[in-house]
């Protein structure tokens, strides 16, 4: 999961008030282990998020075990030395709550939602298999053909999963961005116990670790129980490998799909910058505007022109995901509509690109841009999950919660020239990776029932 800069601007006007607006209501501690502890206040209704982030994910794997960080967040739920396999759902389902995990390449979170007295059961659950998983042979083997049966049903039989990933291995040389989070096959099919369990060994540490509690608490409260039942671990030695810079690309990159599909569709991802100076990248807020002026809302440019006046795609989108721990892209997309072909269509989105380079943005667009983004989220980000999550992202990409004001601040000073200039700098055809969907005919299938253990 990545956390666009936009994402944080479209929360603002209701996740502001009671999070980041009053900064008193969300308090930080870290234990003597290293661990750190967040806790946000939000006393509208007697319920916790409790999250659990680790700062691993599929950007740490080697070559030979992809998959291995998604493959450990499914033993996670397989039984310590207290506890059966399938217990800890189980309790935490009497307590009245429900539970979930989910990794991505930057990290990998676990969370439960209860009511606020149940707290320390579930914050003594999640402490328990941080340090007492056990790794059973036969476990591992059923688990791992539930992983192989989820890459099947979500990326081998999705003709559009399978174009993004085969468009991030061609974009990517060398970065391990280029792998699927799931992982390949091969890799699936030969991993082994001893590599989930050397992967908890390695990066399960509260020193890796940030706990994310938001809602009706007290933060002293949740210190405390934090240090009950995770102060004693011992912290470890991490030992991240060397970053994989990409080596200059020089020209477009291109890869096609053919697979069973109802219609031909085309991406587009080029290469620019991420946000990692909150003060001075002033492009990462530029090209999240841009992308919002161009598929923002339900009358931006993208659709306006291509979808509604010329009728030349069915569909189309803009993109782009600054905040993360590795390199970032920013994506077109479309399915072109019936006599428009995908070379066409490709044409197109950079024409729109190219227009905004050429001829800028008003003063009045970016305003109407930033109030339907406003306007659109109001109601939909007001839980204390959603503030968790914020928290929680902010943190594991190399940033601190109380950054967020100001990211805010920054995309509210985006100006016209901004946008015009990144539309010029960025869009060239030494950044560009083109993905290509070729369908082929469909055939009668049955529909797959998701793998028994599916948990996310």
């Amino acid at each position: 999961m990545k956390l666009s800069i936009r994402t944080l601007l479209l929360a603002a006007s209701v996740v502001l008030t009671p999070l980041w607006a009053n900064a008193a209501q969300t308090e930080e501690f870290t234990l003597k282990n290293g661990m750190k502890i967040i806790v946000n206040e939000d006393h509208r209704a007697p319920t916790v998020a409790h999250m659990v982030w680790y700062r691993v994910g599929s950007v740490d794997e080697r070559n030979g075990v992809t998959g291995v960080a998604h493959a450990l967040e499914h033993m996670m739920f397989k039984g310590t030395k207290k506890l059966k396999p399938g217990e800890f759902s189980k309790r935490v389902a009497q307590l009245g709550g429900r539970e979930n995990a989910f990794t991505s390449k930057d990290y990998t979170a676990y969370f439960q939602q209860i009511e606020k007295s149940k707290l320390e059961a579930v914050m003594a659950l999640e402490a328990d298999r941080m340090a007492n998983l056990v790794f059973d042979k036969n476990e591992f083997a059923k688990e791992i053909r539930v992983v192989m049966e989820e890459r099947r049903l979500r990326t081998d039989d999705q003709p559009t999963s399978k174009l993004y990933e085969a468009l991030a291995a061609t974009t990517y040389a060398v970065h391990p961005y280029r792998n699927p989070i799931i992982g390949w096959m091969d890799d699936l099919q030969n991993m082994t116990v001893n590599d989930v369990k050397e992967w908890h060994d390695t990066w399960y540490a509260p020193n890796n670790a940030t706990m994310v509690v938001s809602g009706d608490v007290e933060p002293k409260q949740v210190f405390a129980l934090a240090q009950k039942y995770f102060g004693s671990y011992p912290a470890k030695t991490l030992t991240r490998t060397r970053p994989q810079n990409e080596p200059p690309q020089e020209g477009i990159k291109r890869v096609t799909v053919k697979a069973p599909a109802e219609n031909p569709y085309v991406v587009l991802a080029f290469k620019v910058p991420a946000l990692r100076d909150i003060a001075r990248d002033d492009d990462a807020y530029a090209l999240d505007v841009l992308s919002a002026v161009l598929d923002g809302y339900d009358n931006a440019r993208l659709s306006a022109k291509l979808v509604r006046t010329d009728r030349v795609a069915n569909d189309v989108g803009a993109s782009y995901s600054g905040i993360a721990r590795g390199p970032v892209l920013f994506i077109l997309d479309g399915t072109p509509a019936q006599g428009t072909t995908t070379e066409q269509l490709e044409k197109l989105l950079r024409a729109e690109v190219q227009r905004i380079a050429t001829e800028g943005v008003s003063e009045a667009e970016l305003k109407r841009v930033k109030t339907q983004l406003i306007a659109a989220q109001i109601y939909k980000r007001d839980s204390v999950f959603g503030q968790a999550m914020e928290i929680g992202v902010m943190e594991m990409s190399g940033f601190s919660y109380r950054d967020t004001d100001r990211v805010i601040e920054k995309l509210r000073a985006v100006t016209p020239q901004q946008v015009q200039a990144v539309a010029q700098k960025y869009f060239g055809d030494d950044a560009l990776t083109v993905g290509t969907l070729v369908p082929l005919p469909m055939t009668e299938k049955k529909p797959v029932a998701a793998p028994a253990g599916l948990r996310h």
